[in-house]
C-alpha cells in the first residue's frame, strides 16, 4: 500500500510541477510576444533613423575634408571626365547627407531608398576598379582589405533599405 501511495504522491507532485512549468511558460510566452510586438513596431523606425544619422554623419565629413574615405573616393572617380576628384568628394558627401535627411522622415523614405541605390553603384565600384586597394595582395576576391570590408558591409545597408522599402507601405510610424 505504501508503494502505491508514493506512486500517487509522486505523480501528483510531477503533475503540479508540470502545471507550474506550463504556467511559467505561458507567462514567458506572453512577455516574449510583447517584446516581439514592440520590436516589430519599433524596428522600422529605429532602422530608418539610424540609416539617416549614419548617412548624414558620414556624408558631412566629405565636404569638410575629414572623411577617412576621401582618398578611396578620389581614386575611384579619377577616370570620370567631368569634375575633379576633390569636387566629386564634395558632391558625393552632399548626396549622402541628402540620403540621410530623407531617411529621417517616413514620408521621404522611398526617395532615400532610390537615392541610396544610385549611390551604391558608385560605392561598390572600387571592388572592381581598385582591387589592389580593396583586397589583400594576391587574395582577390577572398580576403578584403580594410577598405574592401568598408565597402562590402554596404550589402547590409542595401538589405536594410530593402527591409524599409517593404515596411514603408505597410505601416505608419
Amino acid at each position: 500500500m505504501g508503494q502505491r501511495r508514493d506512486f500517487f504522491e509522486n505523480n501528483i507532485t510531477r503533475t503540479q510541477r508540470s502545471v507550474t512549468y506550463y504556467r511559467m511558460s505561458l507567462g514567458l510566452a506572453a512577455i516574449d510576444q510583447r517584446i516581439s510586438a514592440f520590436m516589430r513596431r519599433m524596428a522600422p523606425v529605429a532602422l530608418r533613423l539610424s540609416m539617416g544619422i549614419i548617412f548624414v554623419w558620414f556624408g558631412i565629413l566629405k565636404p569638410f575634408g575629414v572623411s577617412p574615405a576621401e582618398n578611396l573616393v578620389k581614386d575611384t572617380v579619377r577616370w570620370i571626365p567631368i569634375l575633379e576628384p576633390a569636387t566629386w568628394v564634395i558632391v558625393i558627401g552632399c548626396w549622402e547627407v541628402a540620403i540621410g535627411v530623407t531617411f529621417l522622415f517616413r514620408k521621404t523614405t522611398r526617395i532615400a531608398i532610390a537615392m541610396l541605390f544610385v549611390q551604391m553603384i558608385g560605392t561598390l565600384m572600387p571592388l572592381v576598379l581598385l582591387p589592389d586597394t580593396t583586397f589583400a595582395a594576391g587574395r582577390v576576391p577572398f580576403v578584403p582589405s580594410l577598405e574592401g570590408q568598408y565597402i562590402i558591409k554596404n550589402l547590409l545597408i542595401i538589405s536594410a533599405a530593402m527591409v524599409l522599402g517593404g515596411a514603408v507601405s505597410r505601416r505608419r510610424d
